[in-house]
């Protein structure tokens, strides 16, 4: 049984605590046994049945509403720790269209976002580039105007739910400034000319990715989100809020590594006695729950933050994505350890967090830019001394 009695923090409302409850219970009967075994296919039924079964909601905020990043950042908890493809079926329904909730007009909102919610589409984040991972402000592919169009050229990669995404939001560079100033954001359907899925990438947890190319990709001017010269705005504006929701997930990876620990070292024994009982064990123990709850104290700050209106959560988002991830990683290996030769058996729990948690400390800002990003942010705290 996972430890939820971080649930009565002062972080949260009773209905934080309701939806964690519900959402738990769901996930015990609809994700047991899971097959990954077609990951296109998997990632199809998981935003189907989380679309029908409510859970999709909290991704996309109503009109005049905000988005609830401590809802968001209690799903990620949960869902990774019963299934990490639910986890990132989620995610990418939130991250896709994050920018069309938080910058969409009301007729991108209507088109997209009922349907994203309820599972009917699927959406996907385009951002990195092959010559720009976390520098964002040097992004290459373009986008020129052409009357009531705009003309696409160029690349993007890892780009998750790519090549089954029914929807992107696209960054590209319009060329207003130099730099961040000269990128905008663009809604775009893989069902236009010049849009391709040029390569399908393969990774050690399976998810679905890829390297897209568009060429002379016309995109309509009523596709742009926001104003142009907006994009590094409105892509740092999205990361902010999901920033805590991938220390969420690495939170749920961790979480579970615990769990079954816990299971093991109480039930295999040694020279006739449990594992636990071993002074050396304990101390894994007592390190893995300290890193648990350190990480969960980090990420529920930055959610809680952003919810009572903090502008910005920079800092708080960096320190938690930073902490959570890199905790959970020796979290996990831990469990593989304890786990002994089992650790490494494919097909075992622990084999596939120690798996799973890897690109965690990369995607969406990796651990040593986020050290950049911290270390900036407390200098400009004191005034740049």
């Amino acid at each position: 049984m996972a430890d939820r009695s971080f649930l009565d923090w002062p972080f949260f409302e009773p209905r934080h605590r309701a939806h964690a409850a519900e959402l738990d219970a769901w996930a015990q009967e609809a994700l047991a046994g899971i097959d990954h075994a077609d990951t296109d296919a998997v990632c199809r039924q998981l935003v189907s049945a989380l679309g029908s079964a409510g859970w999709l909601r909290p991704s996309a905020a109503d009109e005049g509403e905000r988005l609830d990043v401590r809802t968001l950042c209690l799903t990620r908890d949960t869902l990774a720790r019963h299934d990490g493809l639910a986890d990132f079926a989620f995610a990418m329904q939130g991250l896709g269209t994050g920018a069309i909730t938080l910058f969409g007009t009301a007729a991108q909102k209507a088109e997209w976002l009922p349907r994203t919610r309820t599972g009917q589409a699927i959406s996907a984040f385009a951002l990195t580039e092959p010559a720009s991972g976390s520098d964002v402000a040097n992004s290459t592919l373009t986008a020129v105007r052409d009357g009531d169009s705009y003309i696409l050229n160029g690349e993007k990669t890892w780009i998750s739910n790519g090549g089954i995404a029914d929807v992107y939001t696209l960054f590209a560079r319009t060329g207003e400034a130099p730099g961040a100033r000269g990128l905008s954001a663009f809604i775009v359907t893989p069902d236009l000319p010049g849009f391709e899925v040029a390569e399908r990438l393969h990774t050690i947890a399976p998810h679905p990715l890829a390297r897209l190319r568009l060429a002379d990709c016309r995109v309509p001017a009523a596709a742009r989100l926001g104003a142009p010269g907006q994009g590094f705005a409105i892509a740092m504006s999205v990361l902010d809020v999901f920033r805590s929701t991938v220390a969420a997930a690495a939170l749920g990876f961790a979480r579970r590594a615990l769990d079954e620990s816990l299971a093991r070292i109480t039930t295999r024994h040694v020279q006739g006695a449990p594992l636990i009982d071993l002074q050396m064990v304990q101390g894994h123990v007592a390190d893995m729950a300290l890193d648990v709850d350190a990480a969960a104290l980090l990420t529920y700050r930055a959610a809680w933050a952003k919810d009572m209106g903090a502008p910005r959560v920079t800092r708080e988002a960096a320190m938690a994505k930073l902490y959570a991830t890199e905790a959970a990683q020796k979290v996990i290996d831990s469990a593989v350890q304890l786990h002994g030769g089992d650790g490494v058996k494919s097909g075992e729990t622990v084999e596939r967090l120690y798996r799973e948690i890897r690109a965690l400390r990369i995607y969406e800002g990796a651990s040593d830019v986020q050290r950049v990003v911290i270390a900036r942010q407390v200098q400009a705290a004191m005034g740049g001394t």
